[in-house]
């Protein structure tokens, strides 16, 4: 019988693990991990693997998780792609109470997860119902999407548009993938990157943390220079995330054309001095930012679309302080 874990975001794998077992009984070997509001990336994995640790089987694992591309997501992904036989740990998204009822029930099957996840994903999707039955949305038939599908050309003329180009240390993560994602609306995510562009094991996980319907990609700064005048590209609406403000300068001064930078995350190393609760910044940070405001191009200092932003010049102004004191 595998083992399940619910991840989530907040206190919602304790609720949906509490509400399950009124409904079917305390489970064995089924374990919840939050990720609280005060904890990072490397706070979650270290209690994910406190808690596989603390089952019976731990060969076989079905991760359950709120959200695709998210932080638990993204941590339980990573764990998958460094186990040396990743095919007995699944992850899948979208957890709510019908699917992890129908999760214990398949397990008592006896079957692997990889045997019983498509009546996991069914039941889950099978859960989601308005009432009055009326008000249910039809799904398009597939004939219809084919034909969509059929008729679109490549364009012959044009260029890349960036409905938004963003600096953010964690690149492809929770917030990116929902926020502002549905606040951006692009067609295609690129990780603009020459570091991430050869680190196979962070291709494949941003790949995988892209939200649905639109795809994520990796490439160098040359290579996104070549795309910014390829017509090809003329009718895609993408979103860039760089992970350094170094990057972007490098884009633009290739010849990606950004007018905006978006500044959402970047985190504290040592040499670093925090500016706020998400930027942290050294002296070639400040330079670059300076640099790249002087060429004209504005800033959004915001973590998330329904934060208020903050002034890029009283930012820098105050990293610069800082770091002057620690000399």
């Amino acid at each position: 019988m595998f083992s399940i874990i619910l991840i989530s975001h907040g206190q919602m794998s304790q609720g949906i693990l509490h509400s399950s077992e009124m409904i079917f009984g305390k489970q064995e070997d089924v374990v919840a991990v939050s990720l609280n509001p005060d904890e990072g990336p490397d706070d979650f994995r270290k209690k994910l693997e406190e808690a596989i640790a603390s089952l019976g089987n731990t060969e076989k694992i079905l991760f359950l998780a709120d959200l695709w591309g998210g932080t638990p997501f993204n941590q339980a992904s990573n764990l998958i792609n460094e186990k040396e036989k990743g095919g007995d740990w699944l992850i899948t998204a979208g957890m709510n109470l019908p699917m992890v009822i129908e999760s214990y029930s398949a397990r008592f099957s006896g079957q692997d997860p990889k045997d019983v996840i498509k009546g996991i994903v069914g039941e889950a999707k099978k859960g989601v119902k308005v009432f009055p039955e009326e008000f249910n949305p039809q799904e398009e038939k597939p004939a219809a999407l084919a034909k969509k599908a059929g008729s679109a050309n490549l364009p012959t003329s044009g260029q890349i548009q960036y409905v938004l180009a963003r600096i953010d240390t964690r690149l492809l993560h929770g917030q990116v993938a929902t926020g502002w994602t549905k606040a951006a609306n692009p067609d295609r995510i690129i990780v603009v990157s020459d570091n991430v562009a050869k680190d196979k094991l962070r291709k494949n996980m941003i790949a995988q943390a892209a939200p649905s319907g639109v795809p994520a990609n990796t490439v160098p700064i040359k290579k996104m220079a070549e795309v910014a005048k390829d017509v090809r590209f003329g009718k895609t609406k993408a979103m860039l995330l760089f992970e350094t403000p170094e990057d972007a300068l490098k884009a633009i001064e290739s010849g990606v054309d950004i007018k905006e930078l978006n500044v959402g995350s970047m985190a504290y190393s040592n040499g670093k001095v925090n500016v706020n609760q998400v930027l942290a910044m050294d002296q070639e940070d400040v330079d670059t930012l300076k640099k790249l405001r002087d060429m004209g191009v504005k800033f959004d200092v915001r973590k998330v679309p329904n934060s208020s932003p903050e002034n890029m010049d009283e930012l820098l102004k105050k990293a610069q302080s800082l770091i002057d004191g620690n000399k």
